[in-house]
């Protein structure tokens, strides 16, 4: 049955619509749902943690390729659907918010049960795309990859390279913990309801180290942070703001001394330049 009637024949039967506080916008495209399956290049031996899947349109292909999906679902709407559609396959259903979900302990018991590789896939909510992803990266988890489509400007933001001029303190953060990439562009004709905004499907190859070394991983975040918060200022005038050091000549002295121009926006630095910063001995 194509896609979309088979979801209008779902939400019919269920005599469901959308939360539209929850951000639900229900994919019918077989092409991005084969695409982002094929991006995260799902294997037999994997567990593959699906965040918000809804009725379950990327669950079924998953789960033709995976060893265990473990999906997360917040509205309890959907885990009888889930569990009706899926009930002869290897599938844990968790109905709770990801922010509250220990992954750790979960991933940890898996690969005691033999599980070796552990692949993260949503269809993220706009409005919680950042907390959810920083989430999953600050965590420190056992992963490989995160293949996840959300808003397309944010996907932009997000993958576009450090210092290239369009970067936001995210931009960094991302780039210091995994190697990103814009995947593909999902037009708003997609979903049941439509959004207001395009999508794009982005994937994060989760590093096993940094990208950077930083001997304070908390100053080096907070230093980003600091420079981003008044992003049209100066990178010098915005952590003079910030009260880095206790003066704006001390603050020019180090950026001289780094070779790092004291004019130069905060978009504009690679991430190893704030690296350098966060390492200089005397801050």
């Amino acid at each position: 049955m194509n896609l979309y009637y088979e979801t209008r024949e779902v939400l019919r039967r269920c005599n469901i619509t959308a939360n539209k506080q929850l951000g639900q916008n229900f994919l019918i495209d077989e092409d991005v749902v084969l695409g982002i399956v094929n991006t995260a290049k799902i294997e037999s031996d994997d567990l593959v943690i699906e965040i918000g899947p809804g009725l379950g349109t990327l669950t079924k292909e998953l789960l033709k390729k995976a060893k265990k999906v473990i999906c997360v679902e917040l509205d309890k709407r959907m885990i009888s659907i889930l569990k009706d559609r899926f009930a002869k396959y290897n599938l844990e259903i968790i109905n709770d918010d990801i922010l509250k979900v220990n992954l750790k302990e979960i991933i940890k018991q898996n690969k005691k049960e033999g599980i070796k590789h552990v692949k993260i896939v949503a269809n993220l909510p706009y409005y919680i795309t950042t907390p959810i992803i920083m989430k999953l990266l600050e965590d420190r988890l056992d992963i490989e990859s995160i293949t996840v489509m959300i808003q397309k400007e944010v996907a932009e933001r997000l993958t576009v390279t450090p210092g290239s001029g369009d970067t936001g303190a995210i931009t960094y953060a991302i780039s210091y913990y995994t190697n990103p990439s814009l995947v593909l562009g999902v037009p708003k004709e997609s979903f049941i309801p439509a959004p207001e905004v395009e999508s794009s499907v982005i994937k994060l190859e989760v590093l096993e180290k940094p990208s950077v070394e930083v001997e304070n991983e908390e100053l080096f975040f907070k230093i980003i942070k600091m420079a981003f918060m008044q992003k049209r200022k100066t990178l010098l005038n915005s952590l003079t703001n910030g009260n880095l050091l206790d003066s704006k000549e001390k603050i020019e002295k180090m950026l001289l001394d780094l070779n790092i121009d004291v004019k130069i926006r905060p978009e504009k630095l690679k991430l190893e330049e704030f690296a350098k910063i966060c390492n200089i001995k005397w801050i």
